[in-house]
C-alpha cells in the first residue's frame, strides 16, 4: 500500500503539504481532487519520485512498477505502434536481454532469455498495442505512420497508449480526457474499469470521475482528506462534513462566549479566582474547530442579448472542408449539409474524430469558408466563437488588458479602461494579472479570457468547440450555469459528457461525409461508439479492416468503422458478430425513440401537477379568510377546475407510467 505520513512538502518557498496523510490500498482507483494550485500534480511528482518530502514519512512498495504519462512532446521518426510497443519496459528489457545473449552465444542463457521473452507478451504485444491506437482514436491506415508526422494533440494520445502499455501496479494519470474526443474517452473509461492495479488520477470531468474511481482524495490548505466513493458521492459528504463542521463551529464559539465572559467578571474577585482559573485553562486545553472556508466560487453570466434573428442561419447544400493549395482542388469532409439553427436552440455536436465537427463549426464560425451551397444568416447576427485552441483568438504577446482595449474599439467605443479593468476582474484578472502577456498564461487562464471576451460581445449565436479542455471543476460549473440561462443559441462540441447533458436538448451527428439528426441521448450515443470500436477492433484482428481511401487524417475508431462499413461487408466470422452488434445497437435506437416521447411527457406532466397542486394549496388558504362573497365564488371555480385538471393529469400519468413499463418490459 502507499503511506503517507505528516507529510511536509514544498515548492520554492511554497509549502504545499502541512502534515498530509493519508492510506492507498492495493487496487484502489483514486481521483486526487482540489483547486488549480493546491498541489495535485507536486503529490504526482512525490509518487514518481521526482520531488521528495520535506518532513514525515512516504513509503511505497519498492517491488511496484510504476507508469504513467510523459509530458514532454515525442519527436521521433519510429511508427506509431513501434513507439507504443517500447512503451512495455518488460517486453523492451526482454529483448534486450535475448540480443545479450545472442551476441554471447551462451545456450542456457538464451533459454532463459527466450521464455522471459514469452511471459513478457511477445506474440501478442503488437495486437495489444495497435489495440490501445484504434480505442484512443488512431485509424488503421495510421498503426505505422511516424510519430513526427501528428500533431501535438495525437502525440499526446501516443504518450497515453504508451503508459497504458506499460504493465504496471501503479498508474498515475494527469489529465488524461484533454486531449480526446468523446469516442476515445468512453473508450478508456473501459479500459481503465478492467485495470487490476492501483491508479490515482487527476482530471476535471466528473462524470469520467464518476466512471472510474471509488475513493477520493481532497487537497486543501496543504493537507489529504480521503473520501470513500466516486466524485459525486464526494460532494455530498463534503456537503454534510462543511454543515457539521460550521454547526460545531458555532457551538464552541457560543461555550468559548460563556466562558470568557465568566472570566472576565470574576477574575479580580478573591473568592471567585479559583473558579475563573479553572476556566482559564479550560479554555487553554480546548481543541478549536476552524471556521468553515469554502473557496469562493467562480461565477459569470452572458448578458441579454441585443437582438434575437429566427432563424439565425440556414445551411442548403454545403459542403465543409479545406481549400487547396497551389490549384490543388479543395478537401471536402461533409457535405451536403441542409440544416436551420433557430433562437434558443440548444445542439449538441457529436461525432468521432476527424469526421469534421470543428470544421462545421469554423465554418458557421466564419473562419472558413463553404466549399459548396450557402449559408444565410439572419439579420443582427451576432456570432460569439470558442476555438479549440485558445490562441486561435489570442495573441501571446498580447495583455487581458490590451485583448479587452482592441475588442472594446470594436464593439463598445466608449468603454473606459476603468470598465475593462472591473470587467476582467469579474473574471478573475485583476492586478497584476491583468498585465501579464497571454502566452505565459495556463491553458485554463487562456479558456477563461476567451470566455470573458465572448460574453462582452454579447453575442446571440454562441459556438463552442471543447471549450472545457482546460477548465478546473468549478470554472465548468459556473460555464453551464451561465450557458443554461443565456438567452440566445448554443452550438457545442465537447467531451464533457456533464456539460453536454446539462445544456444540450438536442445533438447533430456528423459521420460518414454528412451531418443528421441524432434520434438518441448521450448513454445511447456511447453504446454506438463501444458498438463501434469493437468492430473495428474485432475486424483488425481478422485482418479484414484496411484503411479505407480517402479517410480523413486522424479519424477514430469509430470513424474507421464507419468508412471500412461503407466498403462493403467484412470477410469470415467477424460479420456475423458485427452485424448481430450492429441490429442490437438499432433495436436500443428504436427502443429509446418509442420511450423518449412518453418520458417526455411524463416530465411535462410532473412539472404541471406540481403548479396545480401549489395552486390548489394557495386558492384553499385565499378561501379560507376574508373575501367579498364575489371573490369567493370566483376562487372556489377556479378550485375545481384546477381539481378537474389535477384528477386529469394524474390518470394521464398512470396511464402512461403503465405505457413505458410495459415497452421497457
Amino acid at each position: 500500500m502507499i503511506q503517507l505520513k505528516n507529510i511536509a512538502l514544498r515548492r520554492g518557498a511554497r509549502l504545499i503539504l502541512d502534515g498530509a496523510s493519508v492510506t492507498v490500498n492495493p487496487g484502489e482507483k483514486v481521483g486526487l481532487v482540489g483547486r488549480n494550485g493546491a498541489g495535485k500534480s507536486s503529490l504526482f511528482a512525490l509518487l514518481a519520485g521526482t520531488l521528495h518530502e520535506d518532513g514525515g514519512d512516504f513509503s511505497i512498495p519498492p517491488t511496484w512498477r510504476m507508469s504513467q504519462v510523459a509530458q514532454e512532446m515525442p519527436e521521433t521518426s519510429q511508427g506509431a505502434t513501434a513507439f507504443v510497443l517500447d512503451g512495455d519496459l518488460t517486453l523492451a528489457a526482454a529483448r534486450r536481454e535475448v540480443e545479450a545473449a545472442e551476441a554471447a552465444d551462451d545456450g542456457e542463457r538464451m533459454a532463459h532469455a527466450y521464455l522471459a521473452l514469452q511471459d513478457a507478451g511477445f506474440n501478442d504485444a503488437p495486437a495489444r498495442a495497435q489495440a490501445l491506437l484504434l480505442g484512443l482514436g488512431f485509424a488503421v491506415g495510421e498503426l505505422d505512420r511516424p510519430v513526427d508526422s501528428f500533431s501535438g494533440g495525437w502525440r499526446m494520445r501516443l504518450q497515453l497508449a504508451r503508459a497504458l502499455m506499460c504493465p504496471s501496479e501503479l498508474l498515475l494519470l494527469d489529465e488524461p480526457t484533454n486531449h480526446l474526443d468523446l469516442d476515445a474517452l468512453v473508450w478508456l473509461e473501459s479500459w481503465l474499469e478492467r485495470y487490476p492495479g492501483t491508479m490515482l488520477v487527476i482530471s476535471h470531468d466528473r462524470e469520467f470521475l464518476d466512471a472510474v474511481t471509488s475513493v477520493t482524495l481532497h487537497i486543501e490548505r496543504g493537507r489529504l482528506t480521503r473520501y470513500g466513493g466516486n466524485y459525486r458521492r464526494f460532494e455530498e459528504m463534503r456537503v454534510e462534513q462543511m454543515s457539521l463542521q460550521e454547526a460545531s463551529y458555532a457551538r464552541q464559539q457560543e461555550k468559548i462566549a460563556h466562558l470568557q465572559k465568566f472570566i472576565d467578571r470574576f477574575k479580580a474577585k478573591a473568592t471567585k479566582a479559583k473558579q475563573a482559573q479553572s476556566r482559564v485553562k479550560a479554555l487553554e486545553r480546548m481543541e478549536r474547530i476552524g471556521p468553515v472556508l469554502a473557496d469562493a466560487e467562480f461565477s459569470f453570466e452572458f448578458m441579454e442579448p441585443a437582438r434575437l434573428p429566427n432563424p439565425m442561419l440556414t445551411l442548403q447544400g454545403v459542403a465543409v472542408g479545406y481549400p487547396g493549395s497551389d490549384g490543388a482542388p479543395p478537401t471536402v469532409i461533409v457535405r451536403g449539409i441542409d440544416r436551420s439553427v433557430l433562437a434558443g436552440q440548444r445542439i449538441g455536436i457529436l461525432g468521432a474524430n476527424g469526421q469534421g465537427k470543428s470544421t462545421l463549426v469554423k465554418t458557421i464560425a466564419r473562419a472558413l469558408a463553404p466549399i459548396e451551397g450557402s449559408i444565410t444568416e439572419g439579420k443582427g447576427l451576432d456570432i460569439g466563437y470558442f476555438a479549440q485552441q485558445e490562441l486561435d483568438v489570442l495573441r501571446p504577446q498580447d495583455t487581458p488588458l490590451e485583448h479587452m482595449i482592441r475588442l472594446a474599439k470594436e464593439t463598445a467605443p466608449q468603454a473606459r479602461e476603468q470598465e475593462l479593468r472591473n470587467f476582467l476582474g469579474s473574471f478573475n484578472f485583476s492586478g497584476e494579472m491583468a498585465a501579464q502577456p497571454v502566452g505565459s498564461m495556463s491553458g485554463g487562464e487562456k479558456a477563461r479570457l476567451v470566455l470573458c471576451m465572448i460574453v462582452w460581445q454579447r453575442p446571440n449565436l454562441l459556438l463552442l468547440d471543447e471549450p472545457t479542455n482546460h477548465l478546473d471543476l468549478a470554472t465548468r460549473e459556473a460555464l453551464s450555469v451561465a450557458l443554461n440561462e443565456f438567452e440566445g443559441t448554443v452550438m457545442l462540441v465537447s467531451h464533457d459528457r456533464a456539460l453536454l447533458r446539462t445544456v444540450c436538448d438536442e445533438f447533430w451527428l456528423v459521420s460518414r461525409g454528412g451531418v443528421a439528426p441524432f434520434d438518441g441521448d448521450l448513454d445511447d450515443y456511447q453504446r454506438y461508439l463501444l458498438d463501434e470500436a469493437r468492430r473495428l477492433r474485432e475486424a483488425a484482428q481478422t485482418g479484414g479492416a484496411q484503411a479505407p481511401e480517402g479517410a480523413a487524417a486522424g479519424a477514430g475508431a469509430s470513424a474507421a468503422s464507419g468508412s471500412a462499413a461503407r466498403s462493403g461487408p467484412l470477410p469470415g466470422p467477424a460479420l456475423s458478430a458485427a452485424e448481430q452488434r450492429r441490429l442490437d445497437a438499432q433495436r436500443r435506437q428504436e427502443q429509446a425513440a418509442k420511450t423518449r416521447p412518453i418520458r417526455r411527457e411524463i416530465e411535462t406532466l410532473d412539472r404541471r401537477m406540481v403548479e396545480l397542486q401549489a395552486g390548489i394549496a394557495e386558492l384553499g388558504a385565499r378561501i379560507s379568510g376574508p373575501m367579498p362573497p364575489a371573490g369567493i365564488a370566483d376562487s372556489g371555480r377556479q378550485l375545481k377546475a384546477m381539481e378537474a385538471e389535477l384528477a386529469e393529469a394524474e390518470n394521464r400519468w398512470l396511464e402512461l407510467s403503465e405505457a413505458l413499463e410495459a415497452l421497457e418490459g
